[in-house]
């Protein structure tokens, strides 16, 4: 865990916690380390981009969490530099909860899940949505080549901190191209 995923999720409330169970000792480490943690190096990078789905949590102005599923081909979220990811915002459901929530609050959390391989990554972001008519270059960069999806806005999400996460209780899951390839 790097130092900046801790300086954000260890607030009073999770520290206090973390003394009533005899575990705050172990995790202040954490907030000491070299390791700043909010820049992707090479592995959460390939990491990033192998995906093809995602969980993203916003929250809404009434501070109610709303977690939303994204997917699309692997490689649809987009690795900018190393503290930039983005994707094109695909049209969906036309609820907009997403968009809208971060109208407010510009604050979202990923997980990426590699369940065949029991891995999981977390990210902590600040993100900004771009109309496809304000930066049609931008769009047009995060869109994916053949994949038949009407595209809306790009979503560029500024990393504040990542973690990989423990790999315990994930069970492994395969979609139909790794059950294939093991075939």
């Amino acid at each position: 865990m790097g130092r900046k995923f801790a300086d954000i999720s260890f607030t009073p409330s999770v520290k206090a916690v973390q003394v009533r169970y005899g575990v705050r000792d172990g995790n202040a480490r954490f907030e000491q380390g070299d390791d700043t943690g909010d820049r992707l190096g090479e592995r959460e990078a390939a990491f990033i981009e192998a995906r093809d789905s995602f969980y993203q949590a916003t929250v809404t102005e009434d501070g109610w969490p709303y977690v939303q599923h994204r997917g699309g081909p692997a490689g649809f979220l987009k690795v900018l530099d190393d503290q930039t990811i983005g994707y094109a915002d695909f049209r969906g459901n036309v609820q907009y909860l997403s968009v809208g929530n971060l109208v407010d609050n510009d604050r979202v959390s990923i997980i990426l899940m590699d369940y065949a391989n029991r891995a999981r990554l977390k990210l902590w972001a600040r993100a900004r949505v771009v109309e496809a008519a304000d930066d049609p270059d931008l769009v047009a960069r995060l869109e994916v080549a053949d994949y038949r999806a009407r595209v809306e806005r790009a979503v560029v999400l500024t990393i504040k901190a990542w973690d990989w996460n423990c790999p315990q209780h994930i069970t492994p899951r395969f979609t139909e191209a790794e059950m294939a390839r093991l075939a």
